[in-house]
């Protein structure tokens, strides 16, 4: 009789064992315990550390309440501005409803995925290639709303969203380069003549001030001979400054402005026939001129003194 009653107690305790070890549960500290029992959900959550539930009555799925780094495969589209472009994102989400992300979903991984890459495309039709590439921001904070919408009936918290990579085709990556080299040429351009403003600016304050010493510009040319001959250079061009052009012209005006030569009238000549070897040849004979009035007045003078 007791070695019966050790037997069924010895057979109890093992089947107790067997029940507290198949109804054991250990829920880690990142994880959340949803309950289904005979198929219908639990109201409340099991939290993390150890539970127990019912063999073969209660299930036990445990849910990851960490954030999800999930990244978007690449999308191509067509911008509003008819650029083909390849576009990948990343998508930091979590669980913040564990019975909803189980209820409500098949698979909220699967389902957060396509709602993303749906979502990316639609942000590629609408946006221009300039905001894909400099205003990737506004376009983010665009791309976790388009995502957070209905990822919130599943228990989905989207965190952030993060465009990865913006691929353009080799065509328009050259014509890119072709226009960021024409804007440098074009600000290089801008700046030269600005840097030739201001040196003009300068160049007419120093003529302003050379033209008070014409010295300074004999001087001026001097060291630009200096300079050039300070290279070895076996042609030396050597430029002649106007001013002095003008100086020679008015040194040349003075020299020439003298008392004015007056030239006396000759009278006619008188053709007269010359015979020689047979032949009358006319020979001019010169009359004398008629005395000037500058003889008369010398002649009248000379008779006054005699």
């Amino acid at each position: 009789m007791v070695e019966e009653l050790v037997a069924a107690g010895v057979a109890l305790a093992s089947a107790g064992a067997v029940y507290a070890m198949a109804a054991a549960r250990v829920v880690k500290q990142y994880e959340r315990g949803v309950v289904f029992r005979l198929g219908r959900l639990r109201p409340e959550v099991r939290g993390p550390g150890f539970t127990m539930i019912v063999p073969g009555i209660d299930k036990l799925r445990k849910v990851n309440m960490q954030i999800v780094t999930m990244p978007v495969p690449a999308q191509e589209g067509i911008t509003r501005d008819n650029v083909t472009v390849r576009v990948d994102a990343v998508v930091y989400f979590k669980v913040t409803g564990p019975a909803e992300a189980v209820v409500r979903v098949e698979d909220y991984r699967f389902a957060v995925s396509q709602m993303a890459q749906t979502s990316l495309r639609s942000i590629i039709g609408k946006s221009e290639l300039d905001d894909l590439l400099s205003d990737r921001e506004k376009l983010n904070q665009g791309l976790e709303l388009m995502i957070d919408s209905p990822a919130v009936e599943w228990g989905v918290t989207i965190d952030r969203v993060e465009i990865k990579d913006v691929s353009l085709p080799e065509t328009m990556k050259r014509s890119m380069a072709r226009q960021a080299e024409a804007d440098r040429e074009r600000r290089a351009r801008v700046i030269n003549a600005d840097a030739e403003l201001q040196a003009s600016k300068k160049l007419a304050e120093a003529a302003k001030e050379m033209s008070e010493q014409p010295a300074a510009l004999q001087l001026r040319l001097l060291q630009t001979v200096v300079a050039v001959a300070a290279e070895k250079n076996s042609t030396l061009v050597l430029p002649f400054p106007v001013e002095l052009l003008r100086f020679l012209e008015k040194a040349q005006q003075g020299v020439g402005g003298g008392p004015a030569v007056v030239q006396q009238p000759v009278g006619p000549a008188v053709q007269q026939p010359v015979e020689r070897s047979g032949v009358q040849q006319p020979v001019q004979e010169q009359l004398p001129s008629p005395p000037s009035r500058l003889d008369a007045a010398s002649g009248g003078a000379d008779s006054g003194q005699d």
